[in-house]
């Protein structure tokens, strides 16, 4: 066994060891496992979403799309800033409207705000379905910082493995507690990891950063600008709007939100996660020194680009390191999925769609079962193959989105929509991104004379465009009915 092995062993021994120990001294209802009482203080709230936040995506995805696309990779970077402020004013009002209704999962927020079971289970279709895309980012994520930090010593599969049951058995046992135990010590060496590379890197190839970026732009002109075709500003605005428009509706970031012990440690958590955002920059220098230390990796394979330049540069002991940290970056986010899926599965879709009779002690044993087998067919998708992390976490984050016209209108003092809007709506938003992902369609090739700017715009924000529009009219021609029914407009 190398050094590196034996490294990452212990990590994910560790993570295992603190997960299952969470659960000590609470008995875990329902509530108490899904959003651990809703007793989060600020600083436990905030490593619990600045762990789902800096994931497997963020710690090979960002030097990846660095490596590979230059400038358009600032969007990971952009799109928090303007998040965070929206979540400073939208978040506080979800966590009242939790609070005061009990909601559990994320779907109950819907449910509740509608007054209606079937959106619910509409909500929670869609939820599932994008949690699948995030969950498999994690799994490959994880199988590759095994393989390459253990030197190939480890194959991808048995990390794959051996990473979902660890997942599947410390949420099984304590809950949101396993992922929030793990979290504390995630976050502090993730940070230190990035910033110690980030920074060495750059100076030990290039001698400073600037030196690097020319070296760059002599080696390959014009990498370092916005690309005129494809990728293109257009391309990149319009992404930045869709992402921060969905990112607090990852359902296992948003839940989060259940869990605070009070408003102010919600919007407290907005106000800090933004420093979070400088981890992220700093590997994006990874990635760019990596270019010309490693070069040669494309499609797929640039996400190896961390790796590569790590496992070129450093001892055996301290690529284990590293590869400790990745498998950490994987769990938190991957657990916390794993969680809400499993709930959503047992509380929304079996209870409101077929059993609105069962209790919550019901409903949490089979989210208990339903865990593993959510787990297992994710691992399934992982182990057929796929595309890079930042295109799983782009449709993932598209599909997500389509709640938003929903979700923000619930949240008005005067909500202007109703279920039969929100029911229309999503389900115009998921059609466009269906067509558009299924039969490879854009803007580009629907409007064949337009000009690179419109061709190039999102074409998830199309679909979230499509889907405001078709909520606001049917929400318009059907208000009428819920006056009828004396059923009130929003929450």
């Amino acid at each position: 066994m190398n050094a590196a092995l034996t490294v990452i062993a212990a990590f994910l021994a560790f993570a295992l060891f603190i997960g299952l120990r969470a659960r000590r001294g609470r008995t875990m209802s329902l509530e108490q496992w899904a959003v651990g009482g809703r007793g989060f203080g600020t600083l436990l709230v905030f490593l619990l979403m600045a762990g789902e936040a800096f994931s497997t995506f963020t710690f090979l995805g960002a030097s990846g799309w660095a490596y590979s696309k230059g400038p358009p990779a600032f969007y990971i970077l952009a799109y928090g800033a303007l998040a965070y402020l929206l979540g400073y004013w939208m978040l506080p009002a979800a966590w009242r409207h939790a609070t005061r209704h009990g909601c559990v999962s994320f779907s109950d927020f819907f449910a509740t705000a509608y007054r209606s079971r079937a959106l619910g289970v509409v909500v929670s279709l869609v939820a599932v379905l994008g949690m699948s895309a995030l969950l498999i980012i994690q799994l490959r994520g994880l199988g590759i910082i095994v393989s390459e930090a253990s030197y190939g010593t480890i194959p991808p599969v048995v990390a794959i493995w051996c990473g979902a049951i660890a997942m599947v058995v410390y949420i099984t046992v304590s809950g949101i507690h396993g992922s929030a135990s793990i979290a504390i010590y995630k976050d502090i060496l993730i940070l230190v990891i990035a910033v110690f590379l980030g920074l060495y890197l750059p100076l030990h190839y290039f001698g400073g950063f600037g030196a690097m970026f020319d070296r760059i732009e002599a080696a390959r002109p014009g990498f370092l600008q916005m690309p005129t075709s494809g990728l293109t500003l257009s391309w990149y605005n319009s992404t930045i709007l869709l992402t921060s428009l969905g990112y607090y509706l990852y359902p296992y970031v948003f839940t989060s939100v259940y869990a605070a012990k009070t408003e102010s440690a919600v919007r407290k958590n907005t106000i800090l996660m933004p420093l979070y955002q400088m981890v992220i920059a700093f590997m994006f220098f990874v990635g760019f020194a990596a270019i010309l230390q490693v070069p040669g990796l494309s499609g797929a394979d640039s996400d190896l680009a961390l790796l590569r330049i790590v496992k070129q540069t450093f001892s055996p002991w301290f690529v284990g390191v590293i590869g400790g940290v990745g498998v950490l970056t994987a769990l938190v986010p991957g657990s916390m999925i794993l969680l809400n899926a499993s709930t959503l599965i047992a509380k929304n879709i079996y209870r409101d769609g077929f059993a609105p009779r069962a209790s919550d002690a019901f409903v949490g044993k089979l989210a208990k079962r339903v865990l593993p087998v959510f787990g297992l067919v994710a691992v399934g998708f992982v182990l057929r193959g796929g595309a890079t992390f930042v295109a799983l976490a782009l449709f993932a984050s598209s599909l997500l989105t389509q709640l938003f016209p929903s979700f923000v209108s619930s949240l008005l003092p005067r909500p202007f929509g109703n279920k039969y809007g929100a029911f229309a709506g999503i389900g115009a938003g998921a059609l466009v991104l269906a067509a558009a992902v299924g039969l490879d369609v854009n803007l580009r090739t629907l409007m064949p004379g337009a000009s690179d700017t419109v061709g190039s715009i999102n074409m998830g924000l199309v679909a979230l465009a499509v889907n405001a529009l078709t909520f606001a009219v049917v929400s318009l021609l059907t208000r009428s009915r819920n006056v009828a029914a004396g059923v009130p407009q929003g929450t």
